[in-house]
């Protein structure tokens, strides 16, 4: 069996990272669970990451990445309607891993946590990292903030009901029509 390069490791450590700052969110999830997660020690974590919020960091990087990428392999060449359509199927797609929706929940929650604890950065890049996801989605519907707004704003909801628990066919999800994947009078 080959060794993993320190790059491959980095990538399974911010995988483990996503995964145990989901469950978690910051404050909750030490690097202890991380390393055990990836199957290294806590000192070549250290090796490979400065600290605890180089990790979360990039995590939060990996997970706006995530979504962007899913966004754009469902509406490459599309614009308008069609492309928030398929932007809105790419998604429900991607959170099917509610790992990786709890990873964003978390990273929303952390933000405030470390701004009332006097620490901005990871603020500071969440909301470029978002700022930058929106722009491109904007983008790519056509250019026009409104529906932009409309689209991220969905997404919210989206976000709030799937975190919640909320199962495929209850009558909360009428408000969306019939999403991809969800079948139209299926009760609560």
């Amino acid at each position: 069996m080959a060794r993993m390069t320190a790059e491959e490791r980095r990538e399974s450590v911010v995988r483990a990272a996503m995964i145990e700052f989901g469950r978690g969110g910051y404050r909750g999830t030490s690097t202890e669970a991380i390393a055990k997660r990836v199957g290294v020690s806590q000192p070549y974590l250290f090796r490979l990451f400065p600290g605890k919020e180089a990790i979360f960091r990039a995590a939060c990087e990996r997970c706006m990445d995530e979504t962007w990428q899913a966004f754009d392999r469902a509406s490459e060449g599309l614009t308008g309607e069609a492309a928030k359509e398929a932007m809105s199927a790419g998604y429900l797609a991607l959170i099917e891993d509610r790992d990786k929706l709890m990873m964003q929940m978390q990273m929303y929650v952390s933000v405030f946590a470390a701004e009332a604890a006097g620490d901005t950065e990871i603020g500071e890049i969440a909301r470029a990292g978002w700022l930058d996801l929106f722009d491109r989605v904007r983008i790519r519907i056509g250019g026009d903030t409104r529906e932009a707004t409309d689209f991220m704003a969905y997404g919210m909801l989206i976000n709030t009901l799937v975190a919640l628990g909320y199962p495929d066919g209850h009558r909360i999800w009428e408000g969306f029509g019939t999403p991809p994947g969800r079948e139209p009078g299926r009760g609560d």
